[in-house]
């Protein structure tokens, strides 16, 4: 595997190499061919390749363990080969781990074996059209109905969307004002009351839609956890799986990286390699610390998380926020050294640009996780007073 060395850092343990080798494999292989083509068609033949090999199994753990270690390589792993390959792990990681965290060992059962299959896709549903960031301000409601919830409202900007199996949606149960008033429910695909209002096209392909809820009925054991914690499932969730984006921008500018190194040893400029250019060899170092600084916070979240830290919500953040700008700063940077090339429609350097920007949005945008770091610190600091 290319850049192993920070595999020799404390923070992992040997099955973690071996781990990160069997990821490896599988993309050389597999990630690139099976990217091509149809959007839709190509995450299906990804999670299928990649759940006929195993590698969902720690995506949706059968012992309900989430090591956070194992998915942030399998994300910078799949990231640098193929951003699609990376979407399709992490979706199902993503859109089963409330499940894999609170559901009840019946959801768990008859969900999850054929998530870790790769044959059914998972989603997660939080965002609306009105409520991205801010959770408090879900306008999605459901209301109990004996031993059912209708639920009405709607989703967007949802991974996954129109192609997915079950998707884990977060409602308003009015417990209580703002986020303490929410609930998670499982929702199957062919629920009725659950439609794809819209498609929608992005700068990276992915699949996204925006869903919508008309008098849709979930039954009460569908639910995640109790009446009133939504909040809790979805930031336990995401206290997982913040750090794993972070681990996916890591992947994208190793690759950028290398590309970077590539073109300035292998174009001339002024009678000698572009790489003899003090401004270029700037530009290789700056994005080489841009890369370690990335994998340091990373994975020393991941670490804190994995040892049992119950929040770590600081460090995850810093990792998301870190990581993800200094991938784009790569990116930016590859590039500017491929000049016009750099900017050709589908070209490697473009590709990763456009597969880097959205990064910095999802999964809480990057002024978000300097508000969560911001008010961190502000509590440490009362806590020392």
């Amino acid at each position: 595997m290319a850049d192993r060395d920070f595999l020799s850092w404390p923070f992992f343990e040997p099955h973690h190499r071996e781990w990160a080798e069997e990821v490896e494999a599988w993309a050389a292989a597999h990630a690139a061919r099976l990217s091509e083509g149809d959007t839709d068609a190509a995450v299906r033949a990804l999670a299928r390749s990649m759940g006929e090999a195993g590698l969902l199994l720690m995506a949706a753990p059968e012992d309900g363990r989430l090591d956070v270690r194992s998915l942030c390589i399998a994300r910078d792993v799949l990231a640098r080969h193929s951003g699609l390959a990376d979407f399709a792990f992490a979706m199902q990681g993503l859109g089963t781990g409330s499940i894999t965290l609170f559901g009840s060992d019946d959801l768990k059962s008859r969900f999850l074996p054929a998530a870790r299959a790769g044959t059914a896709l998972a989603a997660f549903a939080l965002s609306e059209p009105e409520a991205g960031s801010d959770v408090a301000a879900l306008a999605t409601t459901a209301s109990r109905e004996g031993d059912h919830w209708r639920i009405d409202g709607s989703k967007t900007w949802i991974s996954n969307g129109g192609i997915a199996g079950t998707y884990v949606v977060f409602a308003r149960t009015g417990e209580a004002p703002g986020a303490k008033g929410l609930t998670a429910f499982l929702v199957p695909a062919d629920t009725p009351g659950l439609s794809i209002a819209e498609r929608i096209e992005v700068s990276a392909p992915h699949p996204l839609a925006t869903l919508r809820f008309e008098d849709m009925r979930v039954p009460d054991t569908y639910r995640l956890g109790k009446p009133g914690d939504g909040f809790k499932v979805a930031m336990a969730t995401l206290d997982v799986f913040r750090s794993t984006v972070g681990a996916a921008a890591l992947g994208f500018a190793r690759h950028a990286l290398d590309l970077t190194v590539g073109r300035a040893s292998n174009r001339h400029l002024f009678g000698g390699p572009l790489f003899d250019q003090q401004m270029t060899q700037a530009a290789i170092a700056e994005s080489a610390v841009d890369v370690e600084t990335s994998a340091l916070l990373v994975y020393r979240a991941a670490w804190l998380k994995d040892s049992g830290a119950p929040r770590v919500s600081r460090e995850a953040s810093m990792a998301k926020l870190h990581a993800t700008e200094a991938a784009q700063r790569v990116a930016d940077r590859c590039v500017q050294i491929h000049g016009g090339h750099g900017v050709v429609r589908e070209h490697p350097a473009e590709k990763l640009y456009r597969e880097v920007r959205a990064l910095r949005v999802y999964e809480g945008a990057s002024e978000v996780q300097r508000i969560i770091i911001a008010r961190a610190e502000r509590a440490r600091a009362e806590g020392a007073a």
